[in-house]
């Protein structure tokens, strides 16, 4: 009995090791790569142990440098690629300064500097996650183009995209996190804008974050060898804290103080007679503050 019954425990236990998804307690390895709600000014051009100055949209920690510092269970490194301002593709729509680095951009580091697995980064496809968060200023900047639909344009920006996810995935990526655009209809910049303008973007987020669901399922259903693949809805949590800001303490969700617009000194800074910084939901026309993100 017993000598039959242990080789059957031990294919057991051998073929649930091989066969275990990738988990946070399990991730060694964090690539970012999106816009200024997910950069923190880290370079790798220069070297993968340059410093990470920490400059972020949040006044504060983002959430790549939550995940990184105070959610961070088993000493992951994070490799943050992202660029403030950053669109899937500069020839597509153009960012607000031509030295922002694209998804395209960012990938291509990825490819040139980290792919070959470095000293300081020898990541494998089973320890690493591969998170993007893309499209806020693709949609933000083309929403009221006249010359395309909507629709068509957000294909070709989908197609564009998974382009680059599919350069990550030939080099060596397996488990990846995606995150759909929030609800920037409810942004100050879009606030001020009027009724119209809300209405419209609102129509062009709805499809784009739909076009993204749709886009990695197909990704999943093309690349069966994938481990872990997520879509995080951004906008139930931002809704959730928006609806409910008075209770949750935020002093508006609607607008923002303009002593605070370009940053504090520190997170608690206050600047009569506006509230404590860290007490609104908007730093600015469009960021939120470290709050929201953690």
């Amino acid at each position: 009995m017993f000598s039959s019954f242990w080789p059957v425990v031990f294919a057991i236990s051998a073929a649930t090791i091989a066969s275990s998804k990738l988990t946070w307690g399990t991730t060694e390895f964090l690539f970012t790569f999106g816009d200024s709600y997910t950069t923190d000014g880290f370079n790798i051009s220069a070297g993968v142990d340059s410093p990470v100055p920490g400059f972020t949209s949040s006044n504060g920690p983002n959430w790549v440098e939550f995940l990184g510092g105070t959610y961070n269970i088993t000493n992951t490194q994070v490799f943050n690629l992202a660029s403030g301002g950053a669109t899937i593709d500069a020839a597509l729509v153009t960012p607000f300064e031509p030295t922002v680095l694209s998804i395209v951009d960012q990938v291509s580091q990825f490819k040139t500097i980290l792919a070959p697995k470095p000293n300081g980064a020898k990541w494998s496809s089973s320890n690493s996650l591969f998170a993007i968060w893309i499209g806020i200023n693709d949609v933000g900047n083309s929403f009221s183009w006249t010359n395309v639909t909507q629709s068509g344009f957000h294909r070709v920006l989908m197609n564009r995209l998974f382009s680059q996810v599919e350069i990550l995935y030939e080099g060596g990526a397996r488990s990846f996190l995606f995150l759909t655009v929030p609800p920037t209809n409810r942004a100050p910049l879009l606030i001020e804008q009027g009724n119209a303008a809300t209405t419209q973007i609102s129509a062009a987020l709805a499809d784009y974050n739909a076009q993204l669901a749709s886009s990695i399922k197909s990704f999943e259903a093309t690349h069966r060898d994938l481990d872990q693949v997520t879509l995080f809805d951004s906008r139930p949590i931002f809704n959730t804290l928006l609806d409910n800001a008075s209770p949750l303490g935020f002093v508006n969700s609607t607008g923002f103080c303009e002593a605070y617009q370009n940053g504090t000194p520190e997170t608690n800074t206050q600047t009569a007679p506006c509230a404590p910084v860290s007490s609104y939901f908007w730093l600015n026309t469009l960021h939120p503050l470290f709050t929201v993100h953690k």
